[in-house]
């Protein structure tokens, strides 16, 4: 397996801040647009989006929430492993308000059909973005695209993109993993991980 760092900690960082004042441009305070995670990785991003924002704007009146979309996946039954849900926490209306969803990598999309599926459970809200920190564009599925991009990656099936925070892996980063064997054309020995979307 050979390992390619796309984004180190710093470049990590200021992608991080250029996405924040991306959406202040579109939404000014954010105060009236709602923040909503993906279980499990999603919240990680939105986690910090959040905090990054609150330093930038100077206040903490935040729409925000965490949702599991578990049950909504078209792949639930057929898994050989059970999913586990996550908590989903949504205590807010999202009827008529502009909700931006937030995840990690975008991938074949169907994770955010999923979540799509998941949200409309709470409401009916006036405009759905999307927001992700790596975009696989070349993998789609569904006609899916991100309004909010980190990174866009051009990579192949058998290659699989992470990302690391510092609370989970000690580190704030996005790494391509390229299984050797496969490249040199002999059988994969990896799949995408199951948090890639």
């Amino acid at each position: 397996m050979r390992t390619s760092v796309i984004l180190g900690s710093k470049a990590f960082a200021l992608t991080l801040t250029r996405l924040c004042y991306q959406l202040i441009e579109d939404h000014g305070d954010l105060r009236r647009t709602v923040l909503l995670g993906l279980q499990p990785r999603g919240v990680l991003l939105a986690r910090r989006l959040r905090d990054e924002l609150a330093g930038i704007l100077k206040h903490e009146e935040f729409l925000y929430g965490e949702l599991d979309i578990t049950f909504h996946r078209d792949d639930f039954r057929r898994r050989a492993t059970p999913l586990a849900p996550s908590a989903t926490q949504l205590d807010i209306t999202i009827d008529g308000l502009p909700v931006v969803l937030i995840d990690d990598v975008l991938y074949t999309g169907r994770s955010i059909r999923a979540g799509l599926d998941a949200l409309l459970a709470f409401g009916r809200p006036g405009q759905v973005q999307l927001l992700t920190l790596i975009d696989r564009r070349f993998q789609r599925e569904l006609p899916i695209q991100p309004d909010y991009v980190g990174r866009w990656v051009d990579s192949l099936s058998g290659q699989r993109v992470s990302v690391e925070w510092t609370e989970t892996e000690k580190a704030d980063r996005v790494v391509l993993e390229t299984d050797i064997a496969q490249e040199r054309g002999g059988s994969p020995t990896t799949s995408p991980s199951s948090h890639e979307h």
